[in-house]
């Protein structure tokens, strides 16, 4: 790589997940709209197949209208291959099949208990877990192996505990986690300005936030835009839609199995006074479930939908469809920016600018109140090869005792699973906010779960 007249050139980004139909078709976009990076992309997946397919579509993407770099895109067989001599290493994996999280998400409904996600907390996020953490052992280790001193930026979920592991296993790794539901806040908070106080065509990155908490249960306790505080803002914002919702039309949360009318985020700021900062699907999950998860009735009346397995599967083919289409020649390749920021930290990592956005990194004091070591998410300062967490300070007590039960679980998970104590991990599953069945149910829950995720269990005791 050489690095000259604010260009970068010889880049290497080895991509562990490489096959994906999704987000390295964004990767790709964002890649090709920025003018001062370019090099080599090198996919990996265990479906190589897939990665074969991206190559093929990667390389055609020169050729798109709008193409302000060219790279070349490459389907390597083995890890070690891909890895080594990266500069930079993206994660985006999916743990399993759909069909794990087909149990990780339904199986619970059996005993009342509702997820919208399924992914991050609640008894699909901790079984899912239970596939993630081995996996990533192994990224760590190849990581540690083959390119020890490139940055590691991590989209997988559950997000905490795959950041987590990669420093549990490799100490000494220059990694972090990103998420983009603090974008979508800072989103709504530009529709607070206009819809309040006029303010209009303001962008989302305007917005300066002081972010707290852990993945997808953050909280802004300052927002600003021009030095103007926005939580006046929020605060009219959040009363006059408390009970119908927000959302626009192109943002129609009874047309999406994603977006929400953000009934919930304007019920925690009225409860704390804090703006809770994700999509309402994933702030329902975290906490206790006869607040917005009793039912998908009682979801949907607070403005969101459950988003089930058969869509993701059936959403699946659609993009395999469109996948084959792109590989030959049927479809073109459009370039479609993702606003998602792995671009722009790479291009700051190279000293070619200086950016400041939220990560998921260990809690070095950055976050008062929760666990030494735990991964946190804030903000932090990203420069020439340095990533340097924002100190954040501390959660009020009564906000602090929501996310503390959960950054407590995921350090009994990470301790359960590198243990492989199942009991351990029983503890953590009992203890998690959303199991709120008996405690009899509970236990057979939990096994029935483990055995129907037990072939990636090598060396349990099950």
């Amino acid at each position: 790589m050489v690095i000259k007249n604010g260009k970068a050139t010889g880049v290497k980004i080895a991509y562990v997940g490489g096959g994906s139909r999704g987000w390295a078709w964004g990767l790709m976009s964002d890649l090709a709209a920025e003018e001062s990076m370019n090099g080599t992309v090198c996919l990996y997946d265990i479906d190589f197949q897939a990665a074969k397919d991206n190559e093929t579509i990667g390389n055609k993407i020169k050729e798109t209208e709008g193409v302000k770099s060219v790279w070349e895109y490459v389907a390597c067989p083995t890890l070690e291959e891909a890895l080594t001599g990266a500069d930079f290493v993206v994660i985006s994996i999916l743990p399993g099949t759909f069909d794990e999280m087909q149990s990780d998400v339904h199986t619970p409904e059996k005993y009342g208990i509702y997820q919208s996600v399924g992914d991050t907390t609640g008894p699909g996020g901790i079984v899912r877990a239970l596939r993630t953490v081995p996996m990533f052992v192994t990224i760590a280790e190849a990581i540690r192996s083959y390119c020890p001193d490139a940055w590691v930026i991590n989209y997988t979920n559950p997000m905490t505990l795959c950041v987590r592991t990669l420093y549990e296993v490799f100490p000494q790794i220059k990694a972090f986690g990103c998420c983009h539901e603090v974008f979508g806040t800072q989103k709504l908070l530009t529709e607070a300005l206009e819809d309040i106080a006029g303010i209009k065509d303001v962008k989302r990155n305007e917005i300066k936030t002081n972010v707290l908490g852990v993945n997808h249960f953050t909280w802004l306790d300052s927002a600003t835009y021009n030095n103007q505080d926005i939580f006046p803002i929020y605060a009219e914002f959040a009363e006059k839609y408390a009970k119908t919702g927000f959302a626009k039309t192109d943002n129609n949360w009874m047309n999406s199995h994603f977006a929400c009318n953000h009934r919930v985020k304007f019920d925690l700021f009225r409860r704390y006074g804090l703006i809770a900062a994700a999509g309402d699907r994933h702030l329902a999950e975290f906490c206790p479930g006869n607040w917005y998860l009793q039912n998908p009735d009682v979801a949907h009346s607070w403005g969101y939908g459950l988003t089930p397995v058969s869509w993701r599967k059936e959403e699946l083919l659609q993009r395999r469809a469109r996948s084959a289409r792109l590989v030959s020649g049927e479809e073109k390749f459009k370039l479609n920016e993702t606003g998602e920021e792995g671009v722009q930290q790479m291009r700051a990592l190279l000293g070619l600018t200086t950016l400041v956005t939220n990560v998921n990194m260990p809690n070095f004091g950055q976050q008062e109140g929760l666990p030494y070591g735990a991964v946190v998410e804030t903000n932090a300062v990203f420069s020439g090869d340095s990533v340097t967490p924002i100190m954040a300070g501390g959660l009020p007590a009564e906000v602090l005792s929501l996310v503390s039960r959960v950054s407590n679980n995921q350090e009994t998970i990470i301790e359960g699973i590198f243990c492989k104590d199942k009991d351990l991990i029983l503890d953590a599953f009992l203890n998690d906010p959303l199991v709120t069945c008996s405690m009899e149910d509970a236990k057979k829950l939990y096994q029935e779960m483990v055995e129907n995720t037990k072939k990636y269990l090598e060396g349990w005791e099950l």
